[in-house]
């Protein structure tokens, strides 16, 4: 499902325009980032966790030359499901 499809589904869902409910995934979607690469982390219960975590330096490998490389540390996003999420994704759908 890509973020046209996923408008289109909750405007059906919660009978919104699709102009309105594509403003507020937009919303949303952009206070995550934003608060994300501040270093917070944004906990919604049931659904999961978004945060920013550090990943060490560390020697890695081209695997065409065989060549030892240097990879720097840097910043990635996370994202682990609640609860509730991990356990309806591993529920059988109908």
């Amino acid at each position: 499902m890509n973020k046209q499809e996923l408008v289109d589904v909750v405007s059906a869902d919660a009978g919104m325009t699709k102009k309105q409910v594509e403003t507020v995934i937009n919303l949303v979607m952009d206070t995550v980032v934003k608060h994300v690469a501040r270093g917070e982390k944004i906990t919604l219960v049931g659904f999961g966790t978004f945060e920013a975590r550090q990943r060490a330096a560390r020697t890695g490998r081209n695997p065409k030359t065989l060549e030892s490389i240097e990879i720097p540390a840097k910043r990635v996003a996370s994202f682990k499901p609640g609860k509730e999420f991990a356990q309806a994704v591993n529920k059988k759908i109908r």
